[in-house]
């Protein structure tokens, strides 16, 4: 039985009213409320916008959702919302301005409106909350001597994070050092083991098993070395939810990207498929995902392979991941970039 907690304390009786009106469609459905949130497996936390409390969870798998509300609608729904996500290390902030509506902000950079129905709360919060996440990793210290410099792969994976950098799909990472004191910030890197936030990521097949991918948190404009910059995946621990590199000895790796179960996924389902991008943009007339999960989770995966199983042509595929971004199969990188670019649109739908 899945498990959830309510924290901190509501600013107005209507906040109040909404979180736990909220909690009462989870237990409807049939989720036990506890008292612990050290028990939970996702959080309800009520915070206040002129003092944010952060629930620091002790395991990255445990999901966080930030109750706040405003008297009246920023001008910028999104500049006041974000912060609060770094602030609370939430996975998703709910803005609640009476009389007006919800607003939900996750870290991808995605804002979208919906009424305080607690029904239509709850509907969009569940799939979020439940769905599998899988960033944990295991290196394995056994990468042969012949790649600890990288190959040709790594090299094209390094001249397409450049070009990235250049038509703009890289948007600035947010200032996290700005909203975070000493302790919140090492927590957060400990947390999900990154150095900053970063948006994008990008693979290309080594051969029929594996694949190099850019790593979680890194400079896409600087992808130089291997187990630092740009990790080879190797498999799929599946019991354990852990995403397995080969990775140089004596080298302090860093995790790959989060979406690595997806590009995985996508390599092993279609052998033709020689690399994936991902950026934060949008394009026309796609298939796209009907919710939006949290990068990392098995079931963002799931559904974008099974949309991209569905193109005429898989291994030459652009597929819409909502309120999020795109995700483009190809031989090569630059073969993407060549096939995208002058589709691509730097605003993604909010819906």
């Amino acid at each position: 039985m899945r498990r959830y907690a309510v924290t901190g304390t509501a600013t107005s009786p209507g906040l109040d009213h909404l979180v736990e009106t909220v909690a009462t469609e989870f237990e409807v459905a049939g989720f036990a409320r506890v008292d612990s949130v050290d028990d939970a497996d996702f959080v309800l936390n009520i915070t206040d916008f002129e003092n944010p409390k952060a629930f620091r969870r002790k395991s990255r798998g445990t999901y966080s959702a930030s109750f706040y509300e405003l008297a009246e609608v920023p001008d910028d729904v999104l500049k006041a919302s974000y912060p609060m996500l770094v602030r609370t290390l939430a996975n998703v902030v709910l803005l609640r301005v009476p009389g007006e509506g919800v607003w939900f902000t996750t870290m991808e950079r995605g804002t979208y409106k919906v009424s305080d129905d607690p029904k239509e709360i709850y509907a969009r919060l569940a799939p979020l909350a439940t769905s599998k996440l899988v960033i944990a990793n295991e290196w394995l210290p056994d990468l042969e001597p012949e790649l600890w410099d990288g190959d040709e792969i790594t090299a094209d994976i390094g001249a397409a994070g450049k070009r990235m950098g250049e038509l703009d799909l890289l948007p600035a990472p947010f200032p996290i050092h700005e909203f975070l004191n000493e302790r919140d910030l090492r927590h957060v890197m400990r947390l999900y083991s990154v150095g900053g936030l970063s948006y994008g990521n990008l693979s290309a097949r080594k051969d029929a098993t594996r694949f190099w991918m850019s790593a979680s948190g890194v400079d896409k404009t600087d992808l130089e070395i291997p187990g630092r910059d740009i990790l080879l995946v190797v498999g799929y621990d599946e019991p354990n939810a852990k995403i397995v590199l080969s990775v140089p000895p004596g080298i302090e790796p860093r995790r790959v990207s989060v979406d690595a179960i997806e590009h995985w996924m996508i390599y092993q389902e279609h052998p033709d498929v020689g690399a994936i991008l991902h950026v934060h943009a949008w394009m026309d007339g796609i298939a796209a995902t009907d919710v939006n999960y949290p990068c990392g989770t098995q079931e963002l995966a799931e559904s974008v392979a099974e949309l991209i199983a569905k193109e005429p042509d898989p291994s030459h595929a652009v597929i819409g991941l909502r309120n999020h971004g795109i995700t483009a199969t190809g031989d090569t990188l630059e073969e993407i970039l060549d096939r995208v670019q002058s589709k691509l649109l730097l605003q993604v739908p909010m819906t």
